[in-house]
């Protein structure tokens, strides 16, 4: 049975192309193109692709907003981020939303086909560059050390709140969230609250 794409993206000549050389590969079948998200969820659930190329900055909606439609209705649905965005937030949006790959337009087709394979069989396709910006912010979050708990602290720290408060939104002693903060402290290499906060915002610990 051939595996069925749905492209999603408003460059009309890109989608075009696409959608020509997609349905060129043996065992593929394009079963519907579009130029935005506006009836996404209709689309899905009346053609049930097995695989979503998803443009993100798309008019009227967009495909962030798309994915989360579809992981809502068809979960299983596996969808690539088809974009010429490099940004942080817009990676992380998508990945977070369940995207399961996340593939730069300025790629070749040949990784394209590439990622629907390694999407089809559970994997989580990413450019180069895409990779990269993922495993430096794993690797910021994580360098510091701190425990689950500890990040906990340190974001409620950053919300403002204060030590009593922090203990009573965890439901635990304000002695014990003196000693988190203290090994926060250490772990991070400050000496007080606003140097903590300062770099938590910086390297995206929370």
């Amino acid at each position: 049975m051939a595996v069925r794409i749905v492209i999603f993206e408003d460059n009309n000549a890109l989608r075009n192309s696409l959608k020509t050389l997609l349905a060129g590969v043996e065992g593929y079948e394009v079963v519907g193109d579009y130029e935005n998200c506006e009836g996404v969820k209709e689309n899905i659930l009346s053609l049930h692709p097995d695989i979503v190329i998803m443009d993100i900055d798309m008019p009227k909606v967009n495909g962030i907003e798309g994915l989360c439609i579809i992981k809502e209705v068809l979960p299983e649905t596996a969808i690539i981020m088809h974009t010429i965005f490099e940004d942080e937030q817009r990676l992380f949006d998508s990945l977070c939303a369940g995207a399961n790959g996340y593939l730069l337009k300025n790629n070749s087709f040949e990784n394209l086909l590439e990622g629907i394979e390694d999407a089809l069989h559970g994997g989580a396709p990413m450019s180069p560059a895409i990779a990269r910006k993922v495993l430096q912010s794993f690797h910021a979050q994580n360098r510091y050390g701190l425990s689950p708990r500890e990040k906990e602290v340190l974001q409620y720290l950053v919300k403002g709140y204060s030590y009593k408060m922090i203990a009573g939104a965890i439901f635990v002693s304000l002695s014990t969230i003196q000693a988190h903060i203290r090994n926060i402290y250490t772990k991070l290499h400050v000496n007080c609250g606003r140097e903590a906060i300062v770099i938590a915002l910086r390297d995206k610990i929370v």
